[in-house]
């Protein structure tokens, strides 16, 4: 069974949090089709969260397909996630082995998952480019975009001058 860890200070939404540690679990074969997730009752004893939010993150996985709720009887899950390599695969060993030398080197969790983040964007490019989030800096959708220097309307342009659309200047 799935054991959930909500980090208050993260800024991820509780239930977020619950429907990404579920599918991490199901990636990692932690669970598997036909096992029972947590009632929300041990979910809301072992974290102090509100019920409702343990039944919004269990209704996000049902609507994904990835669990279904049975009346009376509780949650299980119908099928899983990816094929990650066991415990025991070479792949995992060698992660481990790096995620301990980047210990040794001083990083911390956020360098190495900043680290790993840029490695994995570029092992494993976006169809629209290195992050298909628009907030990502290189979506072409985000402002913030680099874009052609030559372009009167970009701002990293020297001879653009900003455009005031009503309103206060300031």
């Amino acid at each position: 069974m799935v054991a959930y860890r909500i980090d208050r200070h993260s800024g991820v939404a509780t239930y977020v949090q619950i429907v990404q540690q579920t599918k991490q679990a199901l990636r990692l074969g932690l669970l598997r089709p036909g096992d029972r997730l947590p009632t929300a009752r041990e979910v809301v004893e072992a974290t102090a969260i509100n019920p409702n939010t343990v039944l919004k993150a269990y209704r996000e996985l049902e609507r994904e397909g990835l669990v279904e709720a049975r009346r009376g009887l509780g949650t299980f899950v119908r099928r899983s996630l990816g094929a990650t390599p066991a415990d025991d695969s070479p792949l995992r060993a060698g992660l481990g082995a790096w995620a301990a030398e980047a210990r040794e080197a001083g990083l911390d969790r956020e360098d190495v998952a900043a680290l790993f983040a840029a490695v994995l964007d570029e092992a494993f490019p976006a169809p629209d480019g290195p992050s298909g989030h628009p907030d990502h800096p290189d979506h072409p959708s985000n402002p913030s975009s680099p874009s052609d220097p030559s372009d009167p309307s970009n701002p990293s342009n020297p001879s653009s001058k900003p455009a005031l659309q009503g309103g206060d200047p300031s």
